[in-house]
């Protein structure tokens, strides 16, 4: 009843993590470039562990929110969140992430307190009515696309796993072992991939992540045509669907352009997370005639207002 033959099963939850051990700080051992691999291979396989699967459910972020690791999941498969549900109400989630945990970090114990959430509803306190738990799960849709560094992660702990063969390992203790030089882990920055550019009236500008400086300017004088930039955004980001874009305008009617226009963009950046490049933002404006407040954005010192 929740999704016609046709149409695939999606939902979303959020799967809150915190140590009751106060020397362990989850979120602090994932900013650390050093731990990252670690505790990311920890809640690869224990989410594994639950469905059966290693494609079972999709990480599409991890927050560090302290004292919190809050990890979005995403489900494609209606079986496969029930199996999630199961494991996740009788504990096997908890004891396997803890098992991982204590394995990957090389720690003696990793003790664990975890909570459920699908938009405002809290799943804990109906994980025995498994279908409602399903429906809340299946109404909330996943905002965004994988973060950039969730696949860097994959790919890292990929050619781990490659490496483990190869070596005839059967275990990795501690983060040692992931951080291998030979392994392209995130932690060594930027450095990975080549810097990347794109054109602009017949220059190379350096494809960055969009800026605070970039945000405010846009907000300032992009002006009424803010709505037809997000409908260029939306293309490639989900979290610009159009109702979103409708209720910014209403929502900060009152506030004028400039504050609609700065949400419109702090939705995009939140979502998209490192894929907000000032490229796309470029070929934004681009399309809809902006091409002073492009030259603004990049440096070209134009003093002309959009309009």
């Amino acid at each position: 009843k929740m999704a016609g033959s046709a149409t695939p099963w999606i939902g979303s939850a959020y799967l809150f993590l915190q140590s009751t051990c106060k020397t362990i700080v989850l979120p602090s051992l994932y900013e650390s470039s050093q731990k990252k691999p670690s505790v990311f291979k920890a809640l690869k396989l224990a989410l594994a562990d639950s469905t059966g699967s290693v494609n079972g459910v999709d990480m599409l972020k991890v927050h560090c929110s302290h004292p919190h690791l809050i990890v979005q999941l995403k489900f494609c498969k209606q079986e496969n969140c029930r199996r999630f549900l199961q494991s996740y109400r009788e504990g096997a989630l908890q004891e396997s992430l803890q098992n991982h945990l204590q394995l990957s970090l090389a720690m003696t114990t990793v003790p664990l307190e975890m909570e459920l959430k699908a938009g405002n509803e809290h799943l804990d306190n109906m994980l025995k009515d498994e279908d409602r738990c399903l429906e809340c799960i299946y109404r909330e849709k996943p905002d965004r696309l994988r973060d950039e560094e969730i696949s860097e992660l994959e790919e890292c702990l990929k050619s781990l796993i490659v490496h483990q063969s190869i070596n005839n390992n059967t275990a990795v203790k501690g983060c040692a072992s992931l951080n291998a030089p030979s392994l392209p882990c995130p932690s060594q920055g930027s450095s990975l991939s080549p810097q990347v550019t794109f054109i602009f009236q017949g220059q190379h500008f350096a494809n960055r992540t969009l800026t605070p400086d970039d945000h405010q300017k846009f907000a300032k004088l992009v002006s009424k045509k803010w709505k037809q930039v997000g409908r260029s955004l939306q293309k490639n980001c989900r979290a610009l669907r159009d109702p979103v874009i409708d209720n910014l305008a209403l929502e900060y009617d009152r506030e004028g352009l400039y504050e609609q226009a700065y949400q419109l963009l702090l939705r995009f950046i939140q979502s998209e997370g490192k894929k907000a490049t000032i490229a796309r933002l470029i070929a934004a404006l681009e399309e809809n005639g902006l091409i002073s407040l492009a030259e603004e954005l990049l440096g070209l010192h134009s003093n002309e207002d959009c309009s």
